[in-house]
Protein backbone atom coordinates (compact mmCIF):
# COMPACT_ATOMS: atom_id res chain seq x y z
CA UNK A 1 0.00 0.00 0.00
CA UNK A 2 1.38 3.38 -1.03
CA UNK A 3 1.47 6.34 1.32
CA UNK A 4 -0.23 9.56 0.23
CA UNK A 5 3.18 11.07 -0.57
CA UNK A 6 4.22 8.08 -2.70
CA UNK A 7 0.88 8.15 -4.52
CA UNK A 8 1.24 11.87 -5.28
CA UNK A 9 4.78 11.36 -6.61
CA UNK A 10 3.54 8.54 -8.84
CA UNK A 11 0.80 10.79 -10.24
CA UNK A 12 3.29 13.60 -10.88
CA UNK A 13 5.69 11.24 -12.66
CA UNK A 14 2.86 9.84 -14.78
CA UNK A 15 1.72 13.31 -15.79
CA UNK A 16 5.26 14.30 -16.83
CA UNK A 17 5.45 11.21 -19.00
CA UNK A 18 2.01 12.00 -20.46
CA UNK A 19 3.12 15.54 -21.36
CA UNK A 20 6.07 14.08 -23.25
CA UNK A 21 3.56 12.12 -25.33
CA UNK A 22 4.86 8.73 -24.40
CA UNK A 23 2.54 5.85 -25.06
CA UNK A 24 -0.26 5.06 -22.62
CA UNK A 25 1.04 2.15 -20.57
CA UNK A 26 -2.29 0.71 -19.47
CA UNK A 27 -1.76 -3.05 -19.79
CA UNK A 28 -4.98 -4.96 -20.23
CA UNK A 29 -4.79 -8.68 -20.65
CA UNK A 30 -6.64 -11.72 -19.39
CA UNK A 31 -4.28 -12.21 -16.46
CA UNK A 32 -4.70 -8.67 -15.19
CA UNK A 33 -8.46 -8.76 -15.64
CA UNK A 34 -8.56 -12.03 -13.69
CA UNK A 35 -6.46 -10.53 -10.87
CA UNK A 36 -8.67 -7.46 -10.71
CA UNK A 37 -11.84 -9.56 -10.71
CA UNK A 38 -10.75 -10.88 -7.31
CA UNK A 39 -9.62 -7.60 -5.74
CA UNK A 40 -8.61 -4.03 -6.49
CA UNK A 41 -6.05 -1.85 -4.78
CA UNK A 42 -5.94 1.58 -6.44
CA UNK A 43 -3.22 3.85 -5.14
CA UNK A 44 -5.24 7.11 -5.34
CA UNK A 45 -8.72 8.55 -5.74
CA UNK A 46 -9.18 11.15 -8.48
CA UNK A 47 -12.33 13.25 -8.53
CA UNK A 48 -12.54 14.84 -11.96
CA UNK A 49 -14.98 16.36 -14.38
CA UNK A 50 -16.79 14.00 -16.72
CA UNK A 51 -15.59 16.10 -19.69
CA UNK A 52 -14.55 13.69 -22.45
CA UNK A 53 -11.19 15.48 -22.76
CA UNK A 54 -10.29 14.76 -19.12
CA UNK A 55 -9.30 11.12 -18.71
CA UNK A 56 -7.40 10.68 -15.42
CA UNK A 57 -5.94 7.28 -16.34
CA UNK A 58 -4.33 8.81 -19.43
CA UNK A 59 -3.33 12.08 -17.76
CA UNK A 60 -1.45 10.19 -15.03
CA UNK A 61 -0.47 7.20 -17.19
CA UNK A 62 -2.23 4.83 -14.83
CA UNK A 63 -3.26 1.35 -15.83
CA UNK A 64 -6.36 -0.67 -15.16
CA UNK A 65 -7.06 -0.89 -11.43
CA UNK A 66 -4.57 1.80 -10.39
CA UNK A 67 -6.91 4.78 -9.86
CA UNK A 68 -10.30 4.96 -8.19
CA UNK A 69 -11.82 7.56 -10.50
CA UNK A 70 -14.97 9.51 -9.66
CA UNK A 71 -16.23 11.65 -12.53
CA UNK A 72 -19.02 14.22 -12.29
CA UNK A 73 -19.63 17.29 -14.43
CA UNK A 74 -17.74 20.23 -12.97
CA UNK A 75 -15.93 17.94 -10.49
CA UNK A 76 -18.59 18.98 -7.98
CA UNK A 77 -18.31 17.43 -4.52
CA UNK A 78 -21.63 16.04 -3.30
CA UNK A 79 -22.76 13.32 -0.90
CA UNK A 80 -22.43 10.63 -3.59
CA UNK A 81 -18.84 11.66 -4.29
CA UNK A 82 -18.03 11.76 -0.56
CA UNK A 83 -19.55 8.29 -0.14
CA UNK A 84 -17.40 6.97 -2.99
CA UNK A 85 -14.29 8.53 -1.43
CA UNK A 86 -15.17 6.98 1.92
CA UNK A 87 -15.51 3.56 0.27
CA UNK A 88 -12.13 3.92 -1.47
CA UNK A 89 -10.47 4.98 1.77
CA UNK A 90 -12.06 2.50 4.17
CA UNK A 91 -12.34 -0.58 1.95
CA UNK A 92 -9.57 -0.14 -0.62
CA UNK A 93 -6.97 1.63 1.50
CA UNK A 94 -6.54 4.77 -0.63
CA UNK A 95 -4.68 7.47 1.26
CA UNK A 96 -4.76 10.24 -1.36
CA UNK A 97 -7.65 12.11 -3.00
CA UNK A 98 -6.98 14.49 -5.88
CA UNK A 99 -9.72 16.97 -6.82
CA UNK A 100 -8.86 17.66 -10.46
CA UNK A 101 -10.32 20.71 -12.17
CA UNK A 102 -9.47 21.61 -15.75
CA UNK A 103 -9.22 24.50 -18.20
CA UNK A 104 -11.95 25.08 -20.80
CA UNK A 105 -14.55 23.55 -18.45
CA UNK A 106 -18.14 23.63 -19.72
CA UNK A 107 -19.55 23.82 -16.19
CA UNK A 108 -17.40 26.88 -15.46
CA UNK A 109 -18.46 28.41 -18.78
CA UNK A 110 -22.13 27.81 -17.90
CA UNK A 111 -21.59 29.50 -14.52
CA UNK A 112 -19.99 32.51 -16.24
CA UNK A 113 -22.90 32.71 -18.69
CA UNK A 114 -25.45 32.80 -15.89
CA UNK A 115 -26.11 29.16 -15.23
CA UNK A 116 -28.53 26.52 -16.35
CA UNK A 117 -31.83 25.06 -15.25
CA UNK A 118 -33.12 21.68 -14.18
CA UNK A 119 -30.76 19.03 -12.91
CA UNK A 120 -27.65 20.76 -14.29
CA UNK A 121 -28.33 23.75 -12.03
CA UNK A 122 -27.28 21.61 -9.04
CA UNK A 123 -23.87 21.12 -10.65
CA UNK A 124 -23.40 24.74 -11.65
CA UNK A 125 -24.62 26.33 -8.40
CA UNK A 126 -21.39 25.79 -6.37
CA UNK A 127 -19.34 27.17 -9.27
CA UNK A 128 -21.58 30.23 -9.72
CA UNK A 129 -20.68 31.32 -6.20
CA UNK A 130 -17.13 31.94 -7.44
CA UNK A 131 -18.14 34.09 -10.44
CA UNK A 132 -18.46 37.24 -8.31
CA UNK A 133 -14.94 36.75 -6.97
CA UNK A 134 -13.23 35.73 -10.22
CA UNK A 135 -14.13 36.69 -13.79
CA UNK A 136 -11.60 34.46 -15.56
CA UNK A 137 -12.64 30.87 -16.31
CA UNK A 138 -9.23 29.44 -15.47
CA UNK A 139 -9.18 31.18 -12.08
CA UNK A 140 -12.71 29.95 -11.36
CA UNK A 141 -11.72 26.36 -12.25
CA UNK A 142 -8.67 26.65 -9.98
CA UNK A 143 -10.66 28.13 -7.09
CA UNK A 144 -13.41 25.51 -7.54
CA UNK A 145 -10.88 22.64 -7.37
CA UNK A 146 -9.42 24.16 -4.18
CA UNK A 147 -12.89 24.61 -2.68
CA UNK A 148 -13.70 20.98 -3.51
CA UNK A 149 -10.47 19.81 -1.88
CA UNK A 150 -11.32 21.80 1.26
CA UNK A 151 -14.78 20.23 1.28
CA UNK A 152 -13.25 16.73 1.12
CA UNK A 153 -10.69 17.62 3.81
CA UNK A 154 -13.47 18.83 6.11
CA UNK A 155 -15.52 15.68 5.55
CA UNK A 156 -12.55 13.43 6.39
CA UNK A 157 -10.63 15.63 8.85
CA UNK A 158 -10.42 12.89 11.48
CA UNK A 159 -8.81 10.37 9.14
CA UNK A 160 -5.39 9.81 7.60
CA UNK A 161 -6.69 10.82 4.15
CA UNK A 162 -4.56 13.36 2.30
CA UNK A 163 -6.32 15.71 -0.15
CA UNK A 164 -4.72 17.62 -3.02
CA UNK A 165 -6.29 20.10 -5.45
CA UNK A 166 -4.98 20.21 -9.01
CA UNK A 167 -5.76 21.86 -12.35
CA UNK A 168 -5.32 20.06 -15.68
CA UNK A 169 -4.51 22.21 -18.72
CA UNK A 170 -6.30 20.64 -21.67
CA UNK A 171 -3.95 22.27 -24.22
CA UNK A 172 -0.56 21.46 -22.68
CA UNK A 173 -1.51 18.28 -20.79
CA UNK A 174 0.16 19.64 -17.66
CA UNK A 175 -1.27 19.26 -14.17
CA UNK A 176 -0.64 22.16 -11.79
CA UNK A 177 -0.67 21.09 -8.15
CA UNK A 178 -2.46 23.75 -6.12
Amino acid sequence: MLSAEQALERLKKGNLSYQQESSFRGRVDGTLRQELAEDQSPYAVVVSCSDSRVLPEAIFEAGLGELFTIRVAGNVICDHVLGSIQYAHEHLGCKLVVVLGHTHCGAVHAALEGGTYGYAHRLISPIQQLVDEFSDGCMIARAHACAGARQVEEAFRRTDLSVQAALYDIVSGAVSWL
